[in-house]
């Protein structure tokens, strides 16, 4: 049996239905959210009694440097843990690379770019670079040889190195 398409009409009703429905969720897990933390600060933080003697206020900043400590060494070891677990699982991601065996390498692109525009993205604007490649090239003058070479007969090369004389005479050239 083939299934009857819904309209358009409805369609949008319900989708707006969902909308509102997760609106309303989200809104109740905000007002929820909030009372556990206006409970965890009521219980965790109490109201700070204004101390009236030199003595009082030095014995609440002694509590209070305390308290910091405490606060920092549980911070250090949650970070601690937190760098720990996420190395475990760098190496469990590379293990699992290694047991599917297919590695995709990503397609990159060639990037067409002038050395001046390179070094200006790599310095940024504010050096001004140019990097002419020609002018710092070593100039190289061509001589001319005075020797013209000679065009032999090909055939006659291979005269002279055929038999054990033209092996010979190719030994005692190269030495």
């Amino acid at each position: 049996m083939a299934e009857k398409k819904m309209s358009l009409s409805r369609r949008n009703h319900l989708k707006s239905l969902l909308l509102q429905i997760g609106k309303s969720m989200i809104e109740e897990e905000a007002r929820q959210a909030e009372k556990e933390k206006m409970k965890y600060m009521e219980e965790h933080c109490p109201t700070p009694t204004v101390p009236t003697c030199m003595q009082e206020l030095q014995d609440l900043c002694r509590k209070l440097h305390k308290q910091i400590d405490l606060v920092d060494e549980e911070r250090y070891d949650m970070e601690f843990k937190l760098t720990k677990s996420n190395k475990e699982i760098g190496d469990l991601k590379i293990k699992v690379q290694d047991l599917k065996g297919k590695f995709k390498k990503p397609v990159l692109k060639r990037v067409r770019m002038s050395a001046d525009a390179m070094l200006a993205a790599l310095l940024g604007s504010k050096h001004k670079v140019s990097l002419d490649l020609r002018a710092n090239l070593k100039q190289v003058k061509k001589e001319v040889k005075d020797e013209v070479r000679e065009t032999s007969d090909w055939r006659k090369n291979v005269e002279d190195k055929s038999g054990m004389d033209g092996r010979k005479k190719m030994f005692e050239a190269e030495a």
